[in-house]
This record gives C-alpha cells, sequence and structure tokens, in this order.
C-alpha cells in the first residue's frame, strides 16, 4: 500500500542560482516563492552527507497552477562537485518538461534567453494517446527540458 504524499518540488543544483533562477522565470513564466535561502550548519550537513554544506537559491512556482503548485527549487551549492556532461539516457533524472502552444515559438524564447539545442524538433502518433510535438533543450547550464504540445 503506498504512503500518504503529495508532489512538492524538484530540486535543481546550479553553478549561478539566481541566474538560472531567471532563466525559469523569463522563458517559463516560473514565479519567485520567498524566502531566498541561505542555509548551513550541522543539521544541513548531516541530512546531505557533505562536510560544510551550504546551500542558496530559492523556490520558483511552477506555471499552470494555484498557490500551493509544486516548485523548482534552484540551489547552488558551497562545494560544488563537477557536473557530468549531458546525457538524455543517463540513469537518473533526465529532464523536466514543460507544455507549450507552440513548441518552435517556444524553442525560439529558450535559445534567446541563453538555453541550448539537443535535438530537432519531431511529430510522432502515439497509438492510443494522440500526436506530440516535441524538442529537447537545455537552461544555460545544461540541464535537459523538454518542450512539448499534445493534439488528439
Amino acid at each position: 500500500m503506498p504512503i500518504s504524499a503529495r508532489y512538492t518540488h524538484t530540486n535543481i543544483v546550479a553553478r549561478d542560482w539566481r541566474g538560472l533562477a531567471r532563466f525559469y522565470a523569463e522563458v517559463f513564466g516560473c514565479v519567485p516563492v520567498p524566502p531566498e535561502r541561505d542555509i548551513s550548519g550541522r543539521q544541513i550537513e548531516e541530512a546531505t552527507g557533505i562536510p560544510r554544506a551550504r546551500l542558496r537559491g530559492m523556490h520558483l512556482r511552477l506555471p499552470g497552477y494555484g498557490p500551493d503548485g509544486p516548485t523548482l527549487e534552484i540551489f547552488q551549492y558551497e562545494p560544488e562537485e563537477h557536473k557530468p556532461k549531458t546525457a538524455a539516457n543517463r540513469p537518473g533524472v533526465s529532464h523536466i518538461a514543460f507544455a507549450v502552444d507552440d513548441v518552435e515559438e517556444a524553442m525560439r524564447v529558450l535559445l534567446l534567453a541563453g538555453g541550448g539545442a539537443i535535438g530537432r524538433t519531431v511529430r510522432m502518433d502515439v497509438p492510443g494517446v494522440g500526436t506530440i510535438t516535441f524538442v529537447y533543450a537545455t537552461d544555460p547550464e545544461g540541464n535537459i527540458i523538454e518542450l512539448q504540445n499534445w493534439s488528439k
């Protein structure tokens, strides 16, 4: 039997938390949820398993939900670990997806805001579900974003 749970947030570790938060606010309309965080000390070290951990950042409300909807938690850690090359097939969390009205226009806006392209936009029929138009892109720090639009 599953536990009683409610989805609250996804964390993105950033090299520049302010720049990455600005990107998600400008491109996707995510809304900052104060206060900004600057957290360190024994409890954070114990929870993360990282000696001398310091986390700075903020939460951004995801678009399409009310004031109690899920957030992106964008934190910058000290000390920082090296990030491996971005790849859609790396085990673990691969990407976040945003439903958009126009995939090509959303990609244009994303690129102008400092994001990057991974592949090309494709349109594909998914039997029993509908037709999806989608593309994989990255935010300015290389995290993968899927832009998608479904039609019947």
